[in-house]
């Protein structure tokens, strides 16, 4: 079996060291790597950045991360994702790595993603100049994971969001605002590489388990929605497929 520990949404702030630490310490036990969906800070500061690197280093495991919405409101990303490289974690943006474990290729790619909605709630690129873009942006974000998904070589292939693919996690939210907290055409993306899980975060009063059209399981580690310092899932080896 692989491995694969998650969590979003551990929103950590200058007074949050220590937090998970204790936690993620005892990772080498149980999972193979460490996957991060988004929102690791409270406000997005380099202090808060500082935290969170030091929460995440040498844990023994791989970490892999994408940042989310609260880790871009301070416009200083680049340092929470240079915070980050400086302890070893890769950050993912429209991009993917492979990792090798037990003779298994573990390929991952990620990315923030967006809003937009899902079928039949969605918004859509038309109208004003502002309302074009902000679809734009999310469907070119979702574009850019799909690429990296497809392009990964590998025997196992996860995606890594922040927004969520499917409306099916965030059931508990109100409907209201199901289409700023994910986007349909991750979940497009995720089919179209045939990917074997998705996790993501955001959607602090989700559930935890979805599936898009095409079957890929996806699953809401949201801090609050998890309730625990991580969660683990268990991907068969392809040698014992």
């Amino acid at each position: 079996m692989i491995r694969i520990a998650a969590v979003g949404d551990i929103h950590l702030g200058e007074k949050s060291r220590g937090a998970f630490r204790p936690a993620f310490e005892e990772l080498p036990n149980c999972a193979d790597v460490l996957l991060l969906a988004g929102d690791l800070t409270r406000h997005g500061t380099a202090a808060e950045a500082k935290v969170l690197a030091d929460e995440v280093a040498d844990l023994g495991v791989p970490v892999i991360a994408v940042l989310g919405n609260h880790d871009w409101h301070s416009d200083a990303a680049d340092q929470v994702t240079g915070a980050l490289y400086d302890v070893g974690v890769q950050v993912l943006e429209g991009t993917g790595t492979v990792l090798e474990i037990d003779g298994c290729r573990l390929g991952v790619a990620g990315t923030k993603g967006f809003c937009c909605g899902f079928p039949g709630r969605q918004a859509s690129e038309f109208g004003e100049p502002e309302m074009r873009a902000f679809v734009a942006h999310a469907r070119n974000l979702a574009e850019a994971f799909g690429d990296a998904l497809l392009q990964l070589e590998c025997d196992i292939r996860v995606g890594l969001t922040h927004y969520s693919p499917v409306k099916d996690t965030l059931a508990g939210e109100p409907p209201e605002i199901h289409a700023f907290l994910g986007d349909y055409h991750l979940a497009e993306a995720l089919d179209n590489a045939q990917a074997d899980l998705a996790v993501h975060g955001h959607a602090h009063a989700g559930s935890p388990r979805g599936l898009t059209a095409g079957g890929v399981r996806v699953r809401n580690v949201a801090h609050p929605v998890i309730g625990t310092a991580f969660s683990v899932f268990e991907l068969p080896h392809p040698d014992v497929l």
